[in-house]
């Protein structure tokens, strides 16, 4: 339950920035007439969309296994950060259809209005209240081995970098003139093509866990050093690894000598299930089954 406490503490601080900068970007967008802010505004909304989406599942995933879930509900953990991603790849396709509308236009004769002041004191102020949130995000995610809280705080990272691509767009549409203008669309486009990259990142790590992908090659590498180290249990083998959640499920097959009695046989298998669960985390799912060398 604390974990799920800090989880909500860390996206209601998220969700309370969001909700100011949303506010103040669509202000200043509107206001200033940027394409770029508003372009900016329509990603913190889906910021804001997000923390909330990240508030509900994981409460769901924390809850305990039952007759229809034998595993637990960890799964609804990956299924957030895979809406996540689908959530920015959803508003990337808005942005970059709207910046190429507003740029085939100036290509076309048509001038587009400078922004104003107010639309780059916006940008500046996204920047650094984004960048924070993002580095606090970052840091208690990787303390809470939150699939989800990581994938927010990435979104607060791409959030805070396509404010730095609005800044110049729009800093360069106000300094240099009208012939310039059209540097606050280009803005946008280059926020969109950020916004995807991400996006894509999110979205095939989540389809993979929720496929059930492997666990990389060098974390099922070290399952088999850490079962094979222990006294008496010779070439774990068939290894199958899977993510639920925040935690592993492992499972596995090692020999041992078939002289040993049944109750000395479990009970080298319990501290190899012991020992992988001591070093990932005392929810790992593991299974050992035991063959006669």
């Amino acid at each position: 339950m604390e974990r799920n406490k800090e989880i909500y503490r860390v996206t209601l601080v998220g969700g309370a920035v969001n909700v100011v900068l949303l506010l103040f970007k669509f202000v200043a967008g509107i206001v200033g007439h940027s394409a770029a802010m508003v372009a900016d505004a329509v990603h913190s909304l889906s910021d804001f969309v997000t923390d909330v989406i990240v508030l509900v599942f994981v409460h769901i995933s924390s809850k305990p296994k039952d007759k229809t879930h034998d595993y637990g509900h960890g799964k609804y953990e990956t299924l957030a950060m895979t809406l996540i991603g689908m959530a920015l790849l959803t508003v990337s396709v808005g942005i970059l259809y709207n910046g190429g509308m507003k740029i085939a236009m100036w290509l076309n004769g048509a001038e587009l209005e400078a922004p104003g002041m107010l639309a780059l004191w916006a940008a500046l102020l996204s920047i650094v209240l984004k960048e924070s949130v993002y580095r606090y995000s970052m840091v208690k995610a990787r303390q809470l081995q939150s699939q989800a809280v990581e994938a927010n705080a990435w979104h607060h990272r791409s959030d805070a970098l396509s404010s730095v691509g609005t800044t110049i767009g729009i800093g360069g549409a106000i300094f240099f003139g009208q012939r310039w203008t059209v540097l606050d669309p280009v803005a946008s486009i280059v926020v969109g093509l950020f916004i995807v990259k991400v996006s894509i990142s999110l979205l095939r790590r989540g389809v993979g866990d929720l496929m059930e992908q492997s666990l990389p090659d060098e974390v099922e590498a070290e399952i088999l050093r850490l079962a094979g180290s222990v006294d008496g249990v010779n070439l774990p083998h068939d290894l199958r690894t899977r993510r639920i959640g925040n935690h592993y499920a492992i499972e596995l097959h090692i020999l041992m000598d078939s002289d040993i009695t049944l109750r000395e046989a479990h009970d080298k298998a319990s501290q190899v299930e012991e020992l992988l669960r001591q070093h990932y985390g005392k929810e790992t799912h593991v299974v050992v089954h035991v063959e006669p060398q």
